[in-house]
C-alpha cells in the first residue's frame, strides 16, 4: 500500500506544481489585458482629431491582441480547472484508502428493502460499498454500475471477461482519471438523455420540406441583393423594409414548432461537448481485453466518428440556444437562422437516431468499468477469484470484509465444496457473527461482478445471492418484523421451487417470535433447505441448531465465534472456530452495565 500511496502523493505535488504555475500565467495574462484596454484608450485619445480608418486601424491594433489573449485564457482557465480537479481526486483517493469515502457519491437513492442482498450488506448508502469504489462521470454510468451490482453476473464465462477488462483498466490510471476528471468538470441534469431519445421519435416538420429548403438559401441572396442595390442607388429605402416585413413573416410563422423542438434539447450544449470528448478518448484508446473492444465497436459508424457526430449536435443546440440574443434575432432575419438549425438538428437525428443509443450504452459501460479498474488499482493485496464450474463451491483463504480497515480486519477462512451443505454458525454477542456473514456476502457479490476480493485466495459458483440479515418491519405496508421475515423466506423457497441456484446467508432466523416458535420453525426451515439441495451460511444464538450436525452428517458443519471471559474481562478474538460455542454473554454485559441478574 505505501507504493499505491506514494503514487498519489506524487500526482498531488505534480499538479499542484502545475496549477500554481496556471495561476502566476492567468494573473499575467489578466495584466496584459488591462495594458492593452488602457493603451487603447490613451491611443484614441491623442488620435482623437485623426480620420476614422486611423481610428478603425488603432481599435484594430490592440482589439486583436486583446481577442486573442482572452481565448488563451479561457484555455489556460480549464487547464486550472482541470488540475484542480485532478488534486481533488488524488486527495480523496488517498481519503479511500483511509475507509473515508465521503468524495463519492453512495447512490442511496437506490436503497431497496425489497432486494435480494442490497440492504444487508450495506450496498448502497454513506459508507456503502457501492460510495468506496463509484468514480462514475455520467448518469448512464451510474445507472450502470447500479445495475451491475444489484444484478450480478451469474455465467462463468461473463465473469472471466469482466476480470480481464477490470484488470486492463487498473493499469491504465491515466485513462481512468483523465476520464474522470474530463466527466466531473461538466455536471448533467437528469432528463437529457431521455429527452434525446424523445426527440428520435419525434415527427420531422422542417428537413423534407421543399418551401423551407428554398426559403433557408433564397432569403439571404435577396437580402444580398436588395443591401447592395440600396447602397448604390439602385432601389429606394422602402424595399428594405418590404424585404424586412417578408422576413419577418417567414421568420415567425413556424415559431411555435421551433420553439417546442428547442425546448426538447435547450440547455445540454455543453454536456453534449463533454460526453463528446469522453466518447472521444474511448475511440483513441487500445484495449487488449474482448470485452473492452467490442463496447468501443459500439461507437463506430460508417458515417463518421461518433465524437464527431455528438460534437455537431452540441453545436447545433449551442446556435439554438442562441436564438433570443440580440444577434441571433438579427441573423434570423437575414438568413432565416432558426429555421436552418432546426433543419439541421431534425437531419442530425434522422442520420444517427439508430446510432446513439448504442455510443451512450458504450459511454455509460465505460464509465462504469471505470470505477471497477480504480477499485482494482487501489486494492493491489485483493485476489482475483476463481470461478467454479459446478454447484455449489465457496473455498476462501483469510477473507476480510472491504469496509472494515486492513489494519483492523480480522480474516476468516470459508469452505463449502458440495450441495446441499450450510454454515451453522454459533456464538455470543458482538463476537463476530453478523460481521462475518457480510464478509461472505460481499467478496461473494465483488467475486460475481468480476472485480478482486479482500481475500489470499477464493473460490467461487455464481448462484444467485439471497440474505436475510437485517429485515425490518414497515408501518406503511402495515407489515410486523416478523411477517416481513416471513416473506423473504418464502421468496427464497418459491425460487428454489422454481429451481433456481440460490447461495443463502441469514443471520438469527425467526428473529419476531418466541422462543418455542423459533426453535421449531428454524429446524423446520433448515431441514427443508436441505431437502432443496441449497447451500448456505446460518447465525443464530440457538445452540440447538448445532444438534441438526448430527442428523445431517454430510450436510452441516458447526462452527462458532467465542467471547472469552477472564474475571470481569470481555474480549473477542474475531476468529472462526469449528463446533458450537461455549461461552454467552449477555447476563455478564448486562451485570456490566449494572442491570442486576438474579
Amino acid at each position: 500500500m505505501s507504493a499505491l500511496i506514494q503514487f498519489y502523493k506524487t500526482q498531488i505535488a505534480s499538479f499542484t506544481k502545475k496549477r500554481d504555475a496556471l495561476k502566476k500565467k492567468i494573473h499575467q495574462l489578466g495584466t496584459v489585458r488591462l495594458l492593452l484596454f488602457v493603451g487603447a484608450l490613451v491611443t484614441v485619445w491623442f488620435c482623437r482629431d485623426a480620420n476614422r480608418l486611423i481610428w478603425l486601424g488603432i481599435l484594430l491594433m490592440y482589439a486583436v491582441p486583446f481577442i486573442i489573449l482572452m481565448v488563451y485564457h479561457t484555455k489556460l482557465f480549464y487547464q486550472k480547472e482541470y488540475a484542480e480537479a485532478m488534486i481533488q481526486l488524488d486527495e480523496s483517493e488517498l481519503k479511500g484508502i483511509e475507509n473515508d469515502f465521503s468524495s463519492f457519491n453512495g447512490a442511496a437513492e437506490s436503497v431497496d428493502v425489497h432486494h435480494s442482498f442490497s440492504p444487508d450488506l450495506d450496498l448502497f448508502g454513506n459508507q456503502s460499498l457501492f460510495q468506496s469504489l463509484n468514480r462514475t462521470v455520467t448518469r448512464p454510468g451510474k445507472k450502470c454500475l447500479i445495475d451491475w451490482f444489484t444484478k450480478p453476473l451469474d455465467h462463468k464465462q461473463a465473469i472471466l471477461m469482466r476480470q480481464q477488462a477490470v484488470q486492463e483498466l487498473a493499469g491504465k490510471t491515466r485513462f481512468r482519471q483523465h476520464f474522470y476528471v474530463t466527466g466531473i468538470l461538466q455536471t448533467a441534469d437528469g432528463e437529457w438523455f431521455e429527452r434525446l431519445q424523445n426527440l428520435s421519435e419525434r415527427t420531422t416538420h422542417f428537413a423534407e420540406n421543399l418551401f423551407w429548403k428554398l426559403c433557408i438559401w433564397v432569403v439571404p441572396l435577396l437580402w444580398s441583393g436588395v443591401i447592395i442595390s440600396i447602397a448604390a442607388g439602385m432601389f429606394p429605402l422602402s424595399i428594405g423594409m418590404i424585404m424586412l416585413a417578408l422576413s419577418f413573416f417567414l421568420t415567425n410563422i413556424k415559431t411555435l414548432q421551433i420553439h417546442k423542438l428547442h425546448k426538447s434539447v435547450e440547455k445540454i450544449e455543453n454536456i453534449l461537448l463533454t460526453y463528446a470528448k469522453l466518447i472521444e478518448q474511448i475511440e483513441q484508446e487500445s484495449f487488449r481485453s474482448e470485452l473492452l473492444q467490442s463496447n468501443r465497436n459500439l461507437l463506430e459508424t460508417k458515417r463518421t466518428r461518433a465524437s464527431t457526430a455528438i460534437r455537431q449536435l452540441s453545436k447545433i443546440i449551442g446556435a439554438l440556444d442562441q436564438r433570443y440574443s440580440l444577434a441571433g434575432v438579427l441573423l434570423n432575419h437575414l438568413y432565416l437562422r432558426d429555421m436552418r438549425h432546426a433543419m439541421q438538428l431534425e437531419r442530425w437525428v434522422e442520420t444517427y437516431a439508430n446510432d446513439f443509443a448504442g455510443w451512450f450504452e458504450s459511454l455509460a459501460c465505460m464509465d462504469a468499468m471505470c470505477s471497477l479498474g480504480g477499485f482494482a488499482f487501489n486494492h493491489p493485496d485483493y485476489a482475483y477469484p476463481e470461478i467454479a464450474d459446478t454447484y455449489f463451491e465457496m473455498k476462501g483463504k483469510a477473507l476480510g470484509h472491504p469496509l472494515i480497515h486492513r489494519n483492523q480486519c480480522v480474516r476468516n477462512d470459508l469452505l463449502i465444496e458440495k450441495n446441499p451443505y450450510f454454515l451453522i454458525v454459533t456464538g455470543a454477542n458482538m463476537a463476530g457473527k453478523s460481521t462475518y456473514l457480510r464478509t461472505v456476502g460481499v467478496n461473494f457479490l465483488l467475486a460475481c461482478t468480476g472485480l478482486p476480493v479482500f481475500a489470499e485466495s477464493l473460490t467461487v459458483y455464481p448462484a444467485h445471492l439471497v440474505t436475510s440479515l437485517r429485515t425490518a418491519d414497515s408501518l406503511t405496508a402495515n407489515e410486523s418484523y416478523f411477517f416481513a421475515e416471513l416473506k423473504r423466506l418464502k421468496m427464497m423457497i418459491d425460487r428454489l421451487n422454481e429451481g433456481e441456484e440460490l447461495f443463502i446467508i441469514l443471520d438469527e432466523i425467526l428473529k419476531g417470535t418466541n422462543s418455542e416458535d423459533k426453535q421449531k420453525g428454524s429446524l423446520a426451515l433448515m431441514k427443508q433447505l436441505i431437502t432443496k439441495n441449497t447451500c448456505g451460511i446460518i447465525a443464530t444464538h440457538d445452540l440447538l441448531l448445532g444438534s441438526l450436525a448430527q442428523e445431517f452428517p454430510d450436510n452441516i458443519k458447526n462452527y462458532r465465534f467465542e467471547a472469552d471471559m477472564t474475571g470481569d474481562e470481555l474480549t473477542f478474538s474475531y476468529r472462526l472456530r469449528e463446533g458450537i460455542a461455549q461461552n454467552m454473554n449477555a447476563c455478564f454485559l448486562m451485570e456490566k452495565m449494572g442491570i442486576t441478574i438474579k
